[in-house]
């Protein structure tokens, strides 16, 4: 699967429109921080990540649905998450109203939003675009027994 960096803002928000996903605050600035997979020309699958210091909000995965169950969105998370801890970001955060199992298996766990960072519950996407019935869930990457440094 190749992953590229910054992918076409249009692409971006077609495919989390298809995948009923909030689009509005998407901007151009935010793709600095997005990655892509697919053709270039044909967008298959997008996530991001809005960092803040040491926490960062994991968002936008979606993965087209003739894509779908192949570990394409298993992959764009483990991409996401290698660069969060390559830019020191020590706590991933995410909301969800549809994907919480899928994250679970991934090392995330469910906390109450009051635990939220102020520069996480300060985003739009948290503060207003998705409703409080979200599960907010956070993995920490230091410290995490999924994350193994390997020494060579």
């Amino acid at each position: 699967m190749d992953i590229f960096e910054k992918p076409d803002l249009s692409d971006v928000k077609r495919l989390l429109a298809e995948s009923g996903l909030p689009t509005g605050d998407i901007t151009a600035q935010h793709l600095h921080h997005f990655f892509g997979c697919g053709p270039r020309s044909k967008l298959e699958g997008v996530v991001g990540l809005e960092i803040f210091g040491t926490v960062a909000l994991l968002r936008s995965l979606a993965v087209a649905a003739g894509k779908r169950r192949t570990g394409m969105g298993s992959g764009l998370v483990g991409h996401a998450e290698s660069y969060a801890r390559r830019n020191d970001v020590e706590s991933l955060y995410l909301l969800t109203n549809t994907a919480e199992a899928f994250f679970q298996r991934r090392g995330y766990t469910r906390i109450p939003r009051e635990h939220a960072p102020a520069p996480i519950a300060g985003t739009e996407e948290f503060s207003g675009i998705c409703p409080v019935s979200s599960a907010f869930m956070v993995k920490h990457l230091i410290g995490n027994p999924h994350f193994k440094v390997r020494i060579t």
